[in-house]
């Protein structure tokens, strides 16, 4: 019996997978393979928080150097490749506003839609069907989970202006992503 062949999906992430384990063994041409494969999108949501070009482009520098050094640190089997890499792009814009005294930045929904290098139809719809799972998923959350986990990966907003918001100690605000996360990745394991 044959055996299933893998989908684009799954190819491309095989390959970002390789790509940041070559990383971390210090192989410079992986970085570019990681950058040509991702940029555009981390790209997209360093704008989308930074809303300033020029200091989304300082920022992407800066996020790829962080996966220089923290390739290492990658575990496919915590992560997909692709939401460790927006992570280290959100965090890297997030910090970048803070230090400026910069307020909220604008919702990174419309991120989503920048493109990433995949062209075939079959990875689009690939995309916009995880991406209603995802959505999905959040909108089965209880409500104050729903909103902190909204606030603080779509508007860059920090926990500790998500308890202030809130009126919660910093600690319960933590509390109340991490479960959220879990039962979104739950949610999403189920499909």
């Amino acid at each position: 019996m044959a055996s299933p062949t893998p989908s684009a999906g799954e190819g491309a992430r095989a390959l970002l997978v390789q790509a940041l384990a070559d990383v971390a063994q210090g192989d410079r041409a992986a970085l570019k393979t990681v950058y040509d494969l991702t940029a555009a999108k981390l790209m997209g949501v360093c704008l989308r928080i930074c809303q300033d070009r020029e200091a989304a482009e300082d920022v992407m520098q800066e996020v790829f150097l962080k996966i220089w050094n923290r390739a290492g640190r990658f575990d496919a089997a915590r992560a997909s490749p692709i939401t460790w890499l927006c992570v280290i792009a959100r965090n890297s814009a997030v910090d970048w506003r803070r230090t400026r005294g910069l307020g909220e930045a604008a919702p990174i929904d419309a991120a989503m839609d920048v493109p990433d290098g995949a062209d075939s139809a079959e990875a689009r719809l690939q995309a916009v069907e995880m991406q209603a799972r995802i959505f999905s998923c959040i909108e089965a959350l209880e409500e104050k989970q729903r909103g902190a986990i909204r606030a603080a990966f779509f508007n860059g907003r920090t926990y500790p202006e998500l308890a202030q918001a809130a009126a919660v100690p910093l600690g319960t605000m933590k509390s109340w992503i991490r479960r959220g996360l879990l039962q979104l990745r739950g949610c999403l394991g189920d499909g």
